[in-house]
């Protein structure tokens, strides 16, 4: 078994996630270790059932696997209580999906600053100076991307690039550590896809923010700094 280094930001020891179905068990992650380090930009490619998506729910706290570890520096993330693993996974782990799962009752505002809410009320309530000031945050983050004219606007009221856009600084309200990508520019168009894919890069960039990307996309995968491949539930190749 490979040894893993705890100091990286992220790291797995002898992942393995199997589920029971009609014709048996079947294994979709057999035993990843794998580490990511702060700052890293990593995308994950492979066939559909390769268990990409299965290996980001994991690394996001989303699923529990059947049997390994992940290390967060040194916590073992799956040793916490439930209670403090749901805190932990809101204030150090942001998520951004190919359906941005935006709630269509709110408006862009109010679902970047959902995230907050949850945060502070599970702390100090939601009354005063800290909902202020999540809200200002909120805020510059719509500003920033360029969405302050379509704050008040609901999900069913902008474009799927939009849509994205405001999926984005959901993800980024708490900031995280580390923001898990899981085909986030799938269902965009060609162009749409390049533009949220370059918000990311200089998101990395100037922020220093950690991505992790999965993605059918072997173009987009290059640009990152390093590409692991996986097939049949296993790392293959980290380039």
């Amino acid at each position: 078994m490979t040894k893993i280094r705890r100091g990286a930001l992220i790291a797995t020891e002898n992942l393995r996630k199997s589920f029971a179905t009609d014709a048996g068990r079947l294994e979709v992650l057999k035993g990843i270790t794998l580490e990511i380090e702060e700052g890293e930009m990593v995308g994950i490619v492979g066939a559909s059932g390769a268990g990409k998506s299965t290996l980001l729910h994991i690394l996001g706290a989303l699923d529990a696997p059947s049997s390994g570890r992940v290390f967060y520096g040194d916590s073992d993330i799956f040793s916490l209580g439930r209670d403090a693993l749901a805190s932990f996974r809101n204030r150090t782990i942001g998520f951004v999906f190919q359906f941005h799962h935006l709630l269509p009752e709110f408006s862009a505002l109010e679902n970047v600053l959902l995230p907050g809410l949850i945060w502070i009320g599970e702390r100090r309530g939601i009354k005063g100076q800290h909902f202020d000031e999540i809200k200002k945050r909120a805020e510059r983050l719509l500003e920033e991307f360029g969405l302050s004219e379509r704050k008040q606007h609901r999900p069913g009221e902008l474009s799927g690039g939009e849509q994205q856009r405001v999926a984005v600084a959901r993800a980024l309200i708490l900031e995280p550590k580390v923001v898990l990508a899981d085909e986030p520019t799938g269902n965009l168009d060609t162009q749409t896809g390049e533009e949220l894919f370059a918000t990311l890069a200089d998101l990395n960039e100037r922020r220093r923010v950690t991505f992790v990307i999965v993605t059918h996309n072997e173009s987009l995968a290059r640009r990152c700094h390093r590409t692991i491949r996986m097939a049949d539930g296993r790392l293959v190749t980290q380039s």
